[in-house]
């Protein structure tokens, strides 16, 4: 092996995700009063569709921003206050785009005072009092997608035309427009809704069954086809979810994911979904669920929402979620492995202790699993009536 050949890293696929989240705008251009202003129209107006943040820096004078609050000035590194309607952490370690990512994983928007921080998109006001500012930061300009016109201004300056190329092809709009500055990023959040796939599971060892669940024929084929099958009307692509030395057994009509988790059960078929294609959301279902049906299926992912975790059905045996019928965001990529990192490897505990859109299931008997021969005979007389 050459020194050109040997890779230090292993190849994975990053997520999209900039600075802090996977959409982010700064705003610069204008003084930080009216980039709080627009930053509370905007946030005001999606926030009860998608999980908004903003990201400022402190506006004090140098010396009151020395004095560490609280327990830092002690020497603490950290501190956290149930403030009742709130919480707030303070920490004195430096921030870094690694961390930034882990602290907003869970948001949908991102809001910047580009002013202070950089984002992967931006949002430039043309506005005379910040003209000599702007030109300071016109390095930033990298992925301008909406300006600005601040009152009294008309034209866009020189030197942001320079910096961006086809500008005349954005949206512009005036600084009063709320309307229409709302409407984009309405229109950038719809737009940036993650793909969804599906993962029938069929990696399992069937070992209370005595015989391989995704090969019996309930409908006409072997259920981890039928399933695969099912998933089609309502997923952009699907896999079947396998160990490595299944694969070969798998019909070549249909695409193969195998564990690269392994010893997980379900939790790492859907972390090995997740390291595949962290961009989309995953719709997971167990392949051992012989009644499940199209309607089952349009109602989970009609009453998807993509703000949360995750969307899964109320289990009607337990009334706990049911982690093996769920639409997985990619929000939860990062949720999985922390729970992973701290030891735990269930599927349903990180339903139980995130964010879950849950639903009331209108068939519950469709949520029945069959893992015995017993209940297999069971499932059997269901089906025949």
């Amino acid at each position: 092996m050459t020194l050109k050949e040997h890779k230090k890293h292993s190849v994975l696929t990053k997520p999209a995700l900039g600075h802090f989240a996977r959409n982010e705008w700064a705003f610069v251009g204008t003084p930080c009063g009216e980039i709080k202003t627009l930053a509370d129209q905007v946030i005001a107006a999606l926030s009860s569709s998608y999980k908004c943040s903003y990201v400022d820096a402190s506006h004090a004078h140098a010396d009151a921003a020395a004095t560490l609050p609280g327990r830092l000035a002690k020497g603490a590194v950290a501190e956290y206050t149930d403030q009742i309607t709130y919480h707030q952490v303070d920490f004195t370690q430096p921030m870094n785009a690694f961390r930034f990512r882990q602290l907003f994983s869970e948001m949908d928007l991102v809001l910047v005072n580009g002013n202070h921080q950089q984002a992967q998109a931006q949002v430039v006001v043309i506005d005379e009092r910040k003209r000599a500012s702007l030109q300071k930061r016109v390095a930033q300009l990298t992925n301008v997608q909406l300006i600005l016109l601040a009152e009294g201004t008309e034209q866009v300056f020189d030197f942001v035309q320079e910096a961006i190329p086809g500008w005349q092809a954005l949206p512009i709009y005036k600084l009063s427009d709320t309307a229409k500055i709302v409407s984009f990023f309405q229109e950038q959040m719809q737009r940036a809704q993650p793909v969804l796939n599906g993962l029938v599971l069929a990696g399992g060892q069937s070992l209370r069954m005595g015989r391989d669940k995704g090969a019996i024929d309930w409908h006409g084929k072997a259920q981890r086809y039928f399933m695969a099958d099912l998933l089609k009307g309502f997923c952009n692509e699907v896999y079947i979810s396998c160990r490595a030395e299944q694969q070969v057994e798998v019909n070549n009509g249909y695409k193969t994911l195998s564990d690269t988790f392994i010893g997980l059960g379900p939790y790492g078929a859907i972390l090995s979904a997740f390291r595949e294609q962290p961009d989309a959301a995953w719709l997971v279902v167990a392949c051992d669920l012989p009644l499940l049906d199209e309607q089952t299926l349009e109602q989970l992912t009609s009453q998807r929402d993509s703000a949360a975790t995750a969307t899964t059905f109320v289990s009607p045996h337990d009334g706990f979620p049911e982690p093996l019928i769920t639409i997985w965001e990619p929000k939860s990529y990062p949720l999985l492995l922390s729970f992973l990192a701290q030891g735990y490897t269930c599927p349903r505990k990180v339903l139980i202790n995130s964010e879950t859109n849950l639903i009331n299931p209108q068939h519950p008997d469709a949520l029945l699993n069959v893992n015995t021969p017993q209940e297999l005979e069971k499932v059997k007389r269901l089906l025949v009536k």
